[in-house]
């Protein structure tokens, strides 16, 4: 079977999976709401259902979504199966931004503000990467400038940490930043989801691009490839899409890394053609563990970022040791 006709039937069994986790995610809670609570507006349950885990559902779709993808387009530059949204920087970012919001108090006085400075967080990041790494630079430059921005901010966040004004506020920061999607409202959904898929728009005109790179640097060039506007269109797709979805749950790792590995087999090596598979997949593997965090039994719900770091860090750990023997 082509590698094309494999690539469309795994699109269409992501979309029936992502349709039944749908399903699951808006029945499954500490209270279950079967089908007959969706139609019956009566049933408090319906006020569960579309007041608070629609809202986190889709977030879950979007957010996972811009997470595979992300990751699908950073793998594809950087030509690293190790690469991920995170090498960039923004995320870590925007991340700041959120934590900056939550040390200065700005976060209590309104419930936008906090997702507000972490996207600007993320937008200052783009810009500061992108005039560190220069558009002459390479991609180890690129890369060098990203682990500049994640240091910077990793430095920023356990300064609010150490100098948070009370125990609270660090708690505050703490949780924030292990991720979650519990209490996402509609408004997080409105603010999140429109910029993510512009991101994702943005990511998915380099299809042709980033198939050009699998040849080198100097062999894109060589096809007409403008290098400059590659990294400048990555950057700002990658900042939009992963920053959105940091500014509404924190930090979520690993979908970004894990995503593009599943559908590689069956999609084949083209990084073009990787990138709506491993959106899917990332809307699919954010939705599973969203429900598997409401459902595990413990006195308060297990953070999502928690949840992904425990499948993540086997999974990185199995792809590094086949990464070795492919290499011995």
């Amino acid at each position: 079977m082509s590698h094309s006709r494999r690539s469309w039937l795994l699109i269409g069994g992501l979309l029936v999976a992502i349709a039944v986790l749908f399903g699951l995610s808006l029945m499954s809670g500490r209270v279950w709401a079967p089908w007959s609570a969706w139609i019956d507006r009566a049933d408090p349950r319906w006020a569960i259902i579309f007041e608070l885990r629609l809202p986190r559902t889709v977030l879950a779709v979007a957010i996972g979504a811009a997470l595979g993808m992300s990751g699908a387009a950073m793998q594809g530059y950087t030509r690293n199966p190790l690469a991920d949204p995170g090498v960039l920087g923004v995320s870590s970012m925007a991340a700041l931004g959120a934590v900056m919001s939550l040390y200065l108090g700005l976060a209590f006085t309104a419930t936008w503000l906090l997702p507000a400075c972490a996207i600007l967080g993320a937008g200052f990041g783009v810009v500061l990467m992108l005039a560190l790494a220069g558009t002459t630079g390479g991609t180890v430059t690129f890369l060098l400038a990203g682990v500049i921005l994640n240091t910077v901010a990793s430095a920023g966040v356990a300064l609010a940490l150490s100098l948070a004004p009370n125990p609270w506020a660090a708690q505050e920061i703490i949780s924030w930043l292990l991720g979650s999607l519990a209490d996402r409202s509609v408004d997080e959904v409105r603010l999140a989801v429109p910029l993510i898929i512009v991101g994702l728009a943005i990511l998915l005109t380099l299809r042709k691009s980033m198939d050009a790179l699998t040849l080198g640097e100097t062999g894109a060039t060589a096809l007409g490839v403008n290098l400059s506007a590659v990294r400048v269109i990555l950057a700002v797709g990658v900042g939009i899409a992963s920053g959105a979805s940091v500014a509404v749950t924190g930090l979520i790792g690993f979908v970004g890394l894990i995503a593009p590995h599943l559908v590689r087999p069956l999609v084949g090596h083209r990084p073009g053609a990787l990138l709506i598979p491993s959106a899917l997949a990332g809307s699919a593997l954010v939705l599973a563990a969203d429900i598997v965090v409401r459902l595990t039994p413990s006195a308060a719900e297990m953070r999502l970022g928690v949840a992904t770091a425990a499948v993540g860090g086997p999974f990185f750990l199995a792809l590094l040791i086949s990464m070795r023997r492919r290499l011995a």
